[in-house]
């Protein structure tokens, strides 16, 4: 994969740049696919449904309002992802368990950790178009993420 500090010079008017700053928190920090989308607020149970699903080097990209009340992803959630082929996780929110998630095959970033689980109740929406940091991240197109951040296409 390209930097996409490389991708953006060659490709700039295809890409969108998110200014979010995310952390690196999975165990590989170099990660690309097409991406697939879950909306949701402190209730990570349509995340877990959809990780459960085989996803031949998808990233999902969850909108959790940018919470950092609870985590939307934890060690076991994440497992079951790098079991399902998926090639990353971006969450705008929190996780938890980060010691073990930093050492699984899989790329993760958020905006940070929190201990506290979120609820299950399975409210949120799947495979929508979401839009936040400016960015509008649409089901199919390819995002590329990196040490130096996140590029959407267009």
């Amino acid at each position: 994969m390209l930097l996409t500090a490389d991708l953006y010079d060659q490709r700039g008017e295809d890409l969108q740049s998110v200014p979010l700053q995310f952390l690196n928190l999975g165990g590989r920090a170099r990660f690309s696919g097409p991406i697939r989308t879950v909306t949701c607020f402190e209730d990570n149970a349509l995340v877990k449904s959809v990780l459960s699903t085989p996803a031949a080097g998808a990233v999902l990209v969850v909108d959790g309002g940018g919470s950092m009340n609870s985590a939307l992803m934890g060690d076991m959630i994440a497992e079951l992802a790098v079991q399902n082929g998926w090639a990353g996780v971006v969450i705008n929110g929190a996780i938890r368990d980060r010691v073990a998630i930093g050492t699984m095959p899989l790329g993760v970033k958020a905006l940070g950790s929190n201990p506290r689980k979120s609820s299950k109740d399975g409210v949120g929406v799947t495979d929508a178009v979401v839009e936040f940091a400016g960015v509008t991240f649409t089901p199919g197109r390819t995002i590329y993420c990196d040490e130096d951040g996140i590029l959407v296409e267009r």
